[in-house]
């Protein structure tokens, strides 16, 4: 291996351990317990994916029926939790990873009335926290709940946007909260005093510590070591804001966004000791260089890689990702260079599609369903290397995120008013 191959592999692996130093649920090889995986950054660590798969696509473990959401699954233990809408209740559901068969179960009174997507379920992903044996999800409405990882039995609820008056935004609430130390960090967007993000205590759901006016996004947090501190980075409606995690002092922000009917979906995406963001709606891409509480702005654009809500994944200098909407049909899949900005690749046309990187390989899912949802393709910045390809869904959509663990792909469909949730084989 050259040297600066080595020089990366260390980089990630100190990276690694500086952020399994804040005190964050403690997670296992091929856990996925939150939100864009492990650590928040569409990677998964230690799998292996296959090289090829059969002519007739990957094999299908199970399928099981799921309500209305767009709540991708979180996995840990060789447990999938699933959070949906069952009638009148949000479900968070714990099923065996090898077979699909529940666990257990609990409902919470369903709140949110629905905006402009018709889907009333909950669009944040679980987050399991196995260390403390527990799991925080945050429904449409902004109810928070905490309740056991092993048994579902319920610890702790907190009406979040009803207590600081917050509104539901175009589509509820959907900025998956973060664990950061014995906080668990929520970009409430409350109209009451200095109730843009709020801290509630893991243990107990009382709030620690409030700070910002910033209103909600559709964007999820994620965890940064900015000069060897602790700290965490939110997109929300307007702004990056980075702040100490345990009492919500702000090391630096600055504009990211736009006024009018306009969302900020995708996560920050934390590079070494840069920062890239990226929207459509004429917001653009940036990467911005982390000084303490100062940033420099290394390249901004609305050119090569502006995505409505899908989160780009990073492997060797590089950006896969999405540039385009859904919503008026036109999306790219491109290869970006991260420093410079630069488009190595882009499959015009291509759609919407999450995108997971496992070693050196892209899994991508399409969310329009066709004859090639699924597709393995190489990490390379010198064309699109299609390795297979194969239809997953027969209907629906697959907004949801999907999650990877133990060499099993699990997607998320909605159709109606509700969908599946399908376990794939890809791994070797």
């Amino acid at each position: 291996m050259n040297n600066v191959g080595t020089s990366r592999l260390s980089e990630i692996a100190l990276i690694a351990m500086l952020i399994g130093s804040l005190g964050l649920a403690e997670t296992y090889a091929g856990d996925w317990p939150q939100i864009l995986g492990p650590n928040r950054n569409g990677q998964a660590d230690g799998e292996k994916l296959s090289e090829s798969w059969p002519q007739g696509g990957p094999k299908q473990l199970w399928k099981k029926p799921v309500g209305q959401g767009y709540a991708g699954p979180a996995v840990a233990a060789n447990r999938v939790i699933m959070f949906h809408r069952i009638n009148e209740s949000e479900r968070i559901e714990a099923l065996d990873a090898k077979t699909g068969d529940q666990i257990w179960q609990i409902d919470f009174k369903a709140e949110y009335g629905g905006g402009i997507n018709s889907d009333t379920g909950p669009r944040c992903v679980p987050i399991i926290d196995s260390q403390r044996d527990r799991v925080f999800v945050y429904g449409a409405a902004g109810d928070v709940h905490c309740v056991s990882f092993s048994k579902g039995a319920k610890i702790w609820s907190r009406s979040v946007r009803s207590d600081y008056r917050a509104d539901d935004g175009y589509f509820g609430a959907g900025s998956t909260p973060v664990v950061a130390g014995d906080n668990l960090l929520i970009n409430v967007g409350g109209d009451r005093a200095d109730a843009g993000i709020v801290a509630l205590s893991v243990d107990t759901g009382k709030t620690v510590w409030k700070a910002t006016n910033e209103q909600a996004s559709y964007s999820s947090p994620v965890i940064a070591r900015i000069d060897g501190k602790p700290s965490v980075v939110f997109v929300t409606r307007m702004n990056a804001v980075c702040l100490e995690p345990t009492d919500g002092s702000i090391l630096f922000r600055f504009p990211f966004g736009q006024r009018g009917p306009t969302v900020n979906a995708a996560s920050p995406l934390v590079i070494a000791d840069t920062l890239f963001l990226t929207a459509s709606y004429g917001i653009g891409a940036k990467l911005v260089r982390m000084r303490g509480k100062k940033t420099e702005t290394v390249w901004d654009n609305d050119e090569v890689m502006s995505s409505q809500y899908v989160t780009p994944v990073h492997h060797a200098g590089y950006l896969y990702g999405i540039d385009g909407r859904e919503d008026i049909g036109v999306a790219s899949l491109r290869c970006i260079d991260a420093k410079s900005g630069n488009v190595k690749w882009s499959e015009d046309r291509f759609g919407i599609a999450h995108v997971i990187l496992a070693n050196d390989k892209l899994l991508v899912v399409k969310v329009e369903s066709g004859e090639e949802q699924l597709i393995l393709a190489k990490a390379s910045p010198d064309r699109f290397q299609k390795l297979a390809s194969a239809r997953i869904l027969s209907d629906g959509v697959a907004r949801a995120l999907p999650s990877l663990s133990n060499g099993r792909l699990f997607v998320r469909s909605n159709s109606g008013a509700g969908g599946e949730l399908k376990c794939i084989e890809v791994g070797q």
